[in-house]
């Protein structure tokens, strides 16, 4: 009895010790600039929301916040760096929906997982796509579009910014819904897709809000609808999609969150998600950031946990009616 009670005790010890040290760390955490990688390149809406934050993490901690884009290989790159690192609060990743929710669907390998490797800290945005066509296209709306769809199965085109993109995904997710089977396009980014929707060489494109909204503005582009299952401030005459079809529950949105390698100390998880919440209270940042057509979330780490776990399930589903696969 005598043994069991040293055993219980000193593992209580141990315990307590471990505790100890991570409130420690976390009180002077920082102590040297903070590491936030990027699985794109500048110019996105990841890196812009990444370096608007950055700013206003910087004045807080009184340490350089580093943007480090590592794009390629569909996120992969970036996200095995983040996920072998040191889990001590100095590397960040700046987590999305491709990535982290759709290359676990579509990859039957990969050299990180998505739940094991990463500990969220906060989930920032979700950025609805744009289904759009030319201005001078004879598609004047979804319905239009998806009766065509219906009249010449497979005929009817749509791009994305790659295969396994958010948009390739959110345009099989329309075709399962809709009941159609547009023929998917993949490109090298949203900006080629556009492109050729404005030549006429395809009939419709889904970008993020942040790449297509400057063309809609401009009247380039007509928008058709938004993925979301609100409409967009910035667009307010533009339905979603369950508005223009008359269904209920597509959503199809882009998101960023930030997330930390597995066996960061709590507590350096939970100041961390305070300041980044802090920081999306800030007029400018909310105003910049809604500008782009991003939608402002925050919240506890185990909310983006949830959220996660839910996109997950929701993109293999899509993934696995579809046939994506990307190896």
């Amino acid at each position: 009895m005598h043994r069991y009670l040293r055993q219980a005790s000193a593992a209580l010890l141990c315990l307590a010790a471990i505790s100890g040290w991570q409130h420690a760390a976390a009180k002077d955490w920082p102590a040297q600039p903070v590491r936030v990688v990027l699985p794109y390149p500048p110019g996105g809406a990841s890196d812009v929301t990444a370096r608007l934050l950055s700013a206003k993490l910087s004045q807080a901690w009184g340490e350089s916040v580093v943007i480090e884009n590592r794009p390629g290989a569909n996120g992969i790159i970036a996200s095995e760096l983040v996920a072998k690192s040191a889990a001590d609060g100095y590397t960040v990743l700046m987590a999305n929906l491709g990535p982290n929710a759709i290359n676990p669907a579509v990859y039957s390998k990969l050299p990180y997982d998505s739940v094991k490797d990463f500990a969220p800290v906060i989930l920032v945005t979700t950025v609805p796509l744009i289904i759009v066509t030319a201005a001078n296209s004879p598609i004047k709306d979804l319905r239009q579009l998806i009766a065509m769809a219906k009249d010449k199965p497979g005929e009817i085109t749509f791009g994305s910014a790659g295969n396994g993109a958010s948009n390739h995904l959110a345009g099989e997710l329309l075709n399962t819904m809709a009941g159609v089977k547009m023929a998917h396009v993949p490109y090298k980014g949203d900006a080629p897709s556009l492109t050729d929707v404005l030549g006429g060489q395809i009939h419709v494109a889904l970008p993020t809000a942040l790449a297509g909204m400057p063309q809609v503005k401009s009247g380039k582009l007509r928008a058709l609808a938004v993925t979301s299952k609100k409409r967009l401030p910035s667009l307010p005459d533009v339905p979603t999609v369950d508005e223009a079809l008359g269904i209920n529950g597509y959503e199809a949105v882009s998101w960023g969150g930030f997330m930390v390698p597995t066996g960061t100390p709590p507590a350096i998880i939970t100041k961390m998600n305070a300041e980044f919440n802090k920081a999306l209270q800030y007029q400018d940042i909310r105003e910049k950031l809604r500008a782009q057509g991003a939608e402002i979330v925050g919240g506890t780490p185990e909310s983006f946990d949830a959220f996660l776990r839910a996109e997950l399930a929701k993109w293999k589903k899509v993934a696995d009616s579809a046939k994506v696969r990307l190896d």
